[in-house]
């Protein structure tokens, strides 16, 4: 796996991006190629011909980021990804048609641009194929044992089960007892510890994770030197699993793991970078935003009487009690009971403008006050209503952990997976969160407002 924005990907999804990117322009170049060659050297050398490809391919490449083709979830689906393909050339040819029409000299021309286009697709569902037969052959794949018995290596097991472009193969479980099909039937049981080097050699594993719940006792540490003498790629558990999923695993361990993160204590630096960035923003956002909010301000009046602000307390950094404000999306004798219920899609509570408001995320521009005010940061953990905090820290260990940054009208758990509600849902909320308080930086930031921007594009999760 490879490390961008403090977050790992899969070498075999990025490999893919690069190779679809280089598609796409030689798609481009080979049409220029049908020009004479004094033709196509003046077209590529003087008339900018290599920047206006660069300008297709970077909207295409954008384009199918933003339709989720680099997902794991899309990735092993032949079907969808086919239809969006076709839906990233519509939106690609929208978006070029509109920059010619503002910058004619940018264009390609309507023959060249069409088979272009034309060319890169064919490439692309070509690239798309060979990928899902390469990611589907076990033969290319590494082979994983997993040294654990327990909630983590069973976890672990099935996150990368789930990601086939990771390019590893579970083999099985090793355990102390001799008996791992204790927690889960369906995987293999390699053997005991005892006889670790041979199963190792017999498998002919290449990669060893350690995922014990007792890490820190009784581990085979004499046969563990020996493996890594024989160049074994060996693994901790814990962390492995946060590369894979993006959070962290939520067991006894997570206080001392958290604290001793430099996340846990931020250098002035990153705090200087998020302070500044939440002023110059909010306050560009205010500017600009003034005339909307002041349409949605007489649109919410003109609908039902009550206040145009919906004011809620919140939990803060270091449990400061805040009051945050949103435009009031529900009728105003529902709004003024300051209850927590949480939204369900269709809520007869929302009047019509507030549905439209939810929807669009409009009703949380007021937020950018709270910002303003270092209430809040562009990007955290989102903060709960003060009620709902407290009970969260009552039923989940160690929730209280979020408190410890300043809270974000954003965040890592927002992007990764949506409106949360039960409290198993807010158990993988903390998870998320805290994989961000451990990895907060400003290259993980930007990756989440990249990812912030698709959701509100599409519209997902809101109620």
């Amino acid at each position: 796996m490879i490390r961008l924005f403090h977050v790992y990907f899969p070498t075999r999804t990025l490999v893919l991006s690069v190779s679809e990117l280089c598609l796409i322009v030689l798609g481009f170049l080979l049409v220029s190629a049908t020009r004479s060659a004094d033709e196509m050297e003046l077209w590529l050398s003087y008339d900018n011909g290599f920047l206006k490809i660069a300008v297709v391919s970077t909207v295409l490449i954008v384009c199918m980021y933003y339709y989720d083709l680099y997902d794991s979830t899309v990735l092993g689906n032949q079907r969808e990804t086919h239809a969006r393909l076709i839906q990233v050339f519509g939106t690609a040819s929208v978006i070029l048609a509109a920059l010619y029409f503002i910058f004619p000299e940018a264009g390609l021309g309507r023959a060249s641009f069409v088979l272009g286009i034309g060319l890169a697709g064919l490439g692309l569902i070509f690239s798309r194929r060979l990928f899902l037969t390469l990611n589907r052959s076990g033969h290319l794949a590494e082979r994983v044992a997993i040294l654990g018995e327990g909630t983590l290596a069973i976890s672990l097991a099935r996150e990368i089960e789930k990601r086939p472009e990771l390019g590893l193969k579970v083999l099985g479980l090793v355990s102390r007892s001799g008996d791992a099909a204790t927690y889960d039937r369906e995987l293999r049981h390699l053997g005991r510890v005892d006889d670790l080097i041979d199963l190792i050699h017999s498998e002919r594993v290449s990669r060893l994770i350690i995922a014990t719940d007792d890490r820190e006792h009784n581990l085979p540490l004499t046969e563990l030197r020996e493996l890594k003498n024989r160049r074994l790629m060996v693994l901790d558990g814990t962390v492995f699993y946060e590369k894979v999923t993006g959070k962290s695993f939520l067991d006894s361990s997570i206080l001392a793991r958290v604290i001793f993160t430099p996340g846990f204590w931020p250098s002035p630096a990153l705090l200087f970078y998020k302070r500044a960035a939440s002023i110059v923003f909010s306050v560009l956002g205010l500017v600009l935003c003034a005339p909307v909010m002041a349409v949605i301000a007489i649109a919410v009046r003109a609908e039902s009487n009550g206040p145009i602000l919906f004011r809620q307390r919140r939990m803060g950094k270091g449990r400061r009690v805040f009051t945050l404000y949103k435009f009031r999306s529900m009728r105003s004798e529902v709004a003024l009971k300051g209850s927590f219920k949480t939204a369900q899609v269709n809520d007869e509570r929302f009047t019509r403008v507030g549905r439209w408001l939810r929807r669009t995320r409009l009703d949380e521009i007021p937020q950018l006050y709270n910002i303003l005010r270092g209430d809040m940061d562009f990007i955290g953990p989102r903060p709960f209503a003060l009620e709902e905090e407290e009970e969260l820290e009552k039923r989940i260990p160690h929730y209280a952990l979020r408190w410890v940054v300043t809270p974000g009208a954003t965040g890592w758990a927002q992007v990764q997976l949506g409106y949360c509600a039960s409290i198993e849902d807010n158990t993988e909320k903390l998870a998320h969160d805290l994989f961000y308080i451990q990895n907060q930086s400003a290259g993980l930031d930007l990756l989440i407002l990249m990812r912030t921007t698709k959701i509100l594009l599409w519209g997902r999760g809101a109620r």
